[in-house]
């Protein structure tokens, strides 16, 4: 599943094309993808203007001047910025035609149906579309209309890498808690989009074992979680960004960050620090490495 930072990746890598450009039409294939599809997709979007494109958590928010468009990669899910003519592949299961991705140049003078053929020749001309791809179809596509939060986005926690995330944060909140500290971590209202691969690989790099219990975790240890979080998320976002040119590639693969990890999936492998195997078993339903010896 991608995580935080090939999210954000694609952020990145979709907004300097989106930004300020009007949704020309919305073709949708499936009534549905993890959860049906609001008809303001379909029946608002279209001559709607991108106002921004931002992410909170690991969904993308797409504003216009009408509502925002709420999208989430799930599992297998990719999103591109192509040629209108590309031919739609399985599991192209969305497309939004957007205009004026290349400079208009003015048009020649006509007019009535000479005008309006021009026109429309020139828009398909500049034209992209943005297609979303998700074959084992865990993603979505949903709506959250002006001055409202969408349920799915409403008791999330802080961004991990905002002002608002740090080891005193932490600290407080896991005041009393007997929860695993890697679950503690995951937990979606403590903070957003640390997922399993970034919360094992903080914890070794801070030297905390993941099965310590959260309310025994010291507020110097979690200092040194909150930092390590923040640095492998933002070396992971920066690894990300050096391939965003793939993003507006018709054949290209996102340009997700080339793990270099530590410990996560290297269970039984020896230890990057001391060399002895690193354990591994299941800890809140994910598969969990950590070094014995390392982390305490």
């Amino acid at each position: 599943m991608p995580e935080l930072p090939e999210v954000e990746t694609t952020r990145r890598g979709l907004a300097p094309h989106l930004e300020g450009r009007r949704i020309a039409s919305v073709t949708l294939r499936r009534p549905d993808l993890r959860w049906p599809i609001p008809r303001e997709i379909s029946d608002l979007l279209p001559t709607s203007t991108i106002t921004a494109v931002r992410r909170r958590a690991k969904y993308l928010l797409m504003d216009t001047e009408i509502g925002t468009a709420i999208w989430h990669l799930g599992m297998s899910g990719s999103m591109r910025v192509l040629p209108v003519d590309t031919p739609v592949r399985a599991h192209d299961h969305v497309d939004m035609v957007i205009e004026g991705l290349a400079p208009t140049p003015p048009l020649p003078r006509a007019r009535g149906r000479e005008k309006n053929a021009a026109h429309a020749l020139h828009t398909s001309m500049n034209a992209r579309v943005l297609r979303f791809n998700d074959p084992r179809r865990f993603g979505c596509l949903l709506w959250q209309a002006p001055g409202e939060t969408h349920e799915l986005l409403r008791e999330l926690g802080p961004e991990p890498l905002s002002d608002d995330f740090d080891g005193d944060y932490l600290f407080e909140r896991s005041r009393g808690r007997n929860v695993a500290v890697k679950a503690f971590l995951m937990d979606q209202k403590i903070v957003v989009g640390v997922g399993n691969i970034y919360v094992a690989e903080a914890l070794f790099a801070a030297g905390v074992s993941p099965t310590r219990a959260a309310g025994k975790v010291s507020r110097e240890r979690y200092a040194a979680i909150a930092r390590e979080v923040r640095a492998i998320l933002d070396y992971a976002i920066r690894r990300g960004g050096t391939t965003l040119r793939d993003f507006i590639s018709p054949d290209g693969a996102p340009g997700y960050f080339e793990q270099e990890l530590s410990v996560y999936g290297r269970g039984g492998e020896p230890c990057p620090r001391c060399g002895r195997a690193l354990k591994q078993s299941m800890l809140a339903q994910r598969a969990t490495t950590w070094c014995g010896h390392c982390q305490k």
